[in-house]
């Protein structure tokens, strides 16, 4: 059985958009507060929560009501795509213009709005590769999709890299991300026909025997069973805790960069794109992984190297135990321990792809066909939990006892994930069809 590469390459257009935009928002909006404002950690916390905030009240809703749109022309996802991608874009623009003006209002009000019309496209997006995917084939199609994301994610690092400076304005950076989003808008709307793509998957399901519980509306409104929510229970705690740890550091790291390494311009998104080069690497072979030995497993997996990674690192970066990292001066590249936490970075982004590919298919995969929008706001809810409390949590803690603890918070969360994840019994990939016609499913 194949996966229509092509086709999904396409979906996950949007996707990379929306990376594109995340990327920059925590990269750049965390150093704005820090350094444009001065606000301090905790504060900055705070204001770096607001959109998982806003997020965890929009995503579900969004989630339920593109469930429940009538599936026009344009599909049931596409509308809440487009209206939010460009929304979105606009307010973006505005968000760099009121940084560079210097006004703390004008930036969390357009901000405010960003991350509003952020969220109304977000869950639509996300359950359009289910909608489109017949399930065995999911954590592979969710590989390109993480894939996708990750190119969008470097992409924004690489123009950090080049257009944020010591002293420079944001409003150029922020207008090219925005302009991006809107061409790879674009793209998709010109490229995915989502119910010319639906048929494609209802069609494939009736030929060759795939059920996907639940295609009419009528029974998604069944329960769980008491071993399924269980499941679903463990499941979602352990998307909490692994995003506890990773947007703690996400999110703070363009700050410490500064603090502790000593690096006041872009140059803080290269260890971060070396993790986004790994992921990319990994994708692909995650997936098949996942194929051979099961969903769970590769996800304990990835969490174990993504503790032994920030275990690592606050070590060997937190300049506590008679190691000594200053970029201050110079390239980054003339300093030998900047390749050394390149390593753990690295790790960080293989470990992150595995987790990534992996745990969204298990989500859907206790699904009904009908509740796919829905049962993505659970991920996206459980998630965004995990990023509005981190950090606040994280910025009170390195306010007390200094930016060094940032990765040990991380490492403790990511040890507590492993630990949640063993409970997990439920949603793992069902064996493929032996001898399926479904081989032609590959892409032209």
């Amino acid at each position: 059985m194949k996966l229509n590469v092509k086709n999904t390459f396409f979906v996950g257009l949007v996707f990379l958009s929306i990376s594109m935009f995340w990327q920059v928002y925590d990269s750049i909006v965390s150093k704005i507060l820090a350094g444009t404002f001065g606000l301090d950690n905790a504060v900055r916390g705070i204001v770096m929560a607001l959109d998982n905030i806003v997020a965890l009240f929009m995503l579900p809703l969004f989630g339920m009501l593109s469930d429940k749109s009538k599936k026009c022309r344009f599909g049931r996802r596409t509308p809440y795509i487009a209206v939010g991608t460009v929304l979105s874009a606009l307010t973006f623009i505005a968000v760099g213009v009121s940084a560079d003006s210097g006004s703390l209002v004008a930036f969390m009000i357009t901000l405010c709005f960003t991350l509003i019309f952020m969220s109304v496209y977000r869950s639509p997006a996300v359950a359009l590769m289910p909608d489109v995917t017949v399930k065995p084939l999911r954590s592979k199609a969710n590989a390109v999709i993480n894939l996708m994301g990750a190119l969008g994610g470097l992409i924004s690092l690489g123009l950090i890299a080049v257009m944020v400076k010591e002293e420079s304005r944001y409003l150029p950076l922020f207008a090219v991300v925005a302009g991006l989003m809107l061409v790879f808008l674009v793209l998709f709307l010109l490229l995915v026909k989502e119910p010319k793509l639906n048929a494609l998957r209802e069609e494939d399901e009736r030929r060759f025997n795939i059920v996907d519980d639940g295609t009419d509306e009528n029974e998604g409104t069944e329960k769980l069973g008491k071993a399924k929510t269980k499941s679903m229970i463990f499941l979602l705690a352990s998307v909490f805790l692994w995003f506890m740890a990773y947007n703690a550091v996400t999110s703070s790291f363009s700050v410490y960069a500064q603090e502790v390494w000593g690096i006041k311009d872009g140059s803080f998104s290269l260890p971060l794109m070396v993790a986004q080069v790994a992921a990319i690497a990994m994708f692909i072979p995650v997936g098949l992984i996942a194929s051979r030995i099961g969903r769970k497993k590769t996800i304990l997996i990835g969490v174990a190297v993504m503790f032994v990674a920030f275990f690592a690192a606050f070590f060997v970066g937190s300049n506590l135990f008679g190691i000594k990292i200053d970029l201050s001066e110079g390239s980054v590249f003339a300093d030998p321990m900047f390749y050394v936490m390149a390593v753990f970075f690295a790790m960080c982004g293989v470990g992150w792809a595995t987790i990534n590919v992996n745990s969204y298919p298990m989500v859907v995969e206790m699904s009904k066909g009908s509740t796919v929008g829905k049962f993505t706001g659970y991920y996206y809810t459980a998630s965004m939990a995990g990023q509005i409390a981190t950090p606040f949590l994280s910025g009170l803690l390195m306010d007390a006892v200094g930016m060094e603890s940032l990765f040990m918070y991380s490492a403790v969360f990511m040890l507590l994930a492993f630990a949640t994840m063993f409970f997990v019994t439920h949603g793992d990939s069902k064996p493929l069809p032996k001898k399926s016609k479904l081989e032609s499913f590959d892409a032209d």
